[in-house]
């Protein structure tokens, strides 16, 4: 995965900014200040271009049936239309599509890697789940950086299995810090990390991780949620054996995810839900299983969101990955240097360009990040507060939250400029700053 920035991709023209942007109809909704919301949350949810919400609303007015188990036409086309989108997302990220199994978040595709795994270390899966086992003695590595969700299910996995867990380290701008790279060791089982930081916007260097994993044979997870809509992603080149991602992270809708998996890994790993759908054969005393990926896909599918999804994925295929990275670096960099600029304001994070996204969390000294964000909004700036599902890592930095600001595609700098403004008023009304 190449830095679009430097390969010489190129952002947007003003034209076509202002044609991106018309495709997002909540961009012309009135915040509670009188003008059109800026909106700078993107890394707790991405808005919906038009062509997104038409998808889902033509498949549920033409198309809609259930999947997998009819023979009549409206089956016939959900079907297609489910498999058509599971394609697309495989296609997107640089995966077969057999090596996609659909969830209904990508806190779901962690779990039921984590799940499995201690669906293994039952003896669930019998000899070909060999490799997913876990127990005492044994090691399971994430990072300090780590969203909850990447990080509670495996707390729980060690406990359930009587195996330790450990974590990499950060350096002090809060980066993954490879120089404890030496705690992945001969028993560790699993390395689960971010692709990206969903505090710091800091990209983790996933090949040395890897490598190192390899070493030991255990098995890698990534977390792109905070990537995979902002950079170009190819699951084989980055080397993992498992990857999550977001469906509404990535302009597609809420209620679907997906795991990425290689295919010889996912037809070793025993599932997780079972019931309808994902079996072959079943009697009053024992069951057999579907081949992936329909064997984690147990009861009803969520058929109209992967269809959303898959027309996001065209869409942003259609900008062009690189051209996306590269307009949302410029917009990062006036975002970033104008917060460095401000007195009484602490970015959490590098604070440098390089290898990072723009998600930029910040304190306001002497202000607490409700009272900020409430003011924001005052002035039309939607922007996360709170600990953003990360609360490890706000102890690192030495706070329980912040405020966060995080761009999209359709980010401009005069959005930007409008909530350095939104900022100074937060600093007049509460005293701080200059």
């Amino acid at each position: 995965m190449a830095d679009a920035g430097s390969v010489g991709a190129k952002g947007f023209s003003d034209a076509e900014m202002a044609a991106i942007r018309k495709d997002f109809p909540v961009l012309n909704k009135t915040g509670r200040g009188g003008n059109p919301i800026v909106y700078l949350d993107s890394s707790a949810t991405s808005q919906k271009p038009s062509c997104v919400i038409q998808a889902e609303t033509d498949f549920y007015r033409d198309s809609n049936g259930a999947v997998h188990r009819n023979t009549h036409l409206l089956g016939d086309e959900a079907t297609e239309a489910y498999e058509d989108a599971r394609a697309t997302v495989a296609a997107f990220v640089g995966g077969e599509t057999d090596e996609v199994v659909w969830t209904k978040n990508a806190t779901e595709a962690i779990n039921l890697v984590a799940a499995a795994m201690g669906n293994a270390s039952d003896g669930l899966g019998g000899g070909e789940a060999e490799r997913f086992k876990v127990g005492p003695g044994d090691r399971i590595v994430v990072t300090r950086a780590e969203h909850h969700a990447n990080l509670v299910p495996w707390q729980q996995l060690a406990k359930r299995a009587g195996a330790e867990l450990a974590w990499l380290d950060l350096t002090e701008d809060g980066r993954i810090d490879l120089d404890t790279l030496d705690r992945v060791t001969d028993n560790t089982k699993v390395v689960a990390f971010t692709h990206a930081s969903n505090v710091t916007g800091a990209v983790t260097p996933v090949k040395p991780i890897v490598e190192k994993a390899k070493e030991v044979g255990a098995l890698t997870v990534l977390d792109t949620c905070q990537s995979s809509a902002h950079l170009p992603i190819d699951v084989v080149d980055l080397g993992v054996d498992f990857a999550v991602f977001s469906g509404h992270k990535m302009l597609g809708p809420t209620g679907i995810g997906a795991l990425w998996g290689r295919k010889e890994l996912l037809e070793a790993m025993p599932p997780v839900l079972t019931g309808g759908s994902m079996v072959t054969d079943v009697s009053m005393d024992s069951a057999t299983f579907q081949a992936p990926p329909l064997k984690f896909e147990a009861g009803s599918q969520p058929i109209a969101q992967a269809v959303g999804w898959a027309m996001a994925l065209d869409y942003l295929s259609e900008l062009g990955m690189d051209r996306v990275a590269a307009h949302e670096k410029d917009i990062t960099k006036h975002l970033v240097e104008g917060l460095k600029d401000m007195e009484g304001v602490r970015i959490l994070g590098p604070t440098d360009l390089e290898d990072r996204l723009g998600v930029v969390a910040f304190e306001v000294e002497g202000v607490h990040p409700h009272d900020v964000g409430q003011v924001l909004d005052f002035n039309d700036v939607a922007v996360r507060v709170g600990h953003h599902c990360a609360i490890p890592l706000h102890k690192f930095f030495g706070v329980r939250s912040s405020s966060r600001a995080s761009v999209g595609v359709t980010t401009t700098h005069e959005e930007v400029d409008q909530f350095l403004e939104g900022l100074t008023q937060v600093q007049k009304f509460f005293g701080g700053g200059k």
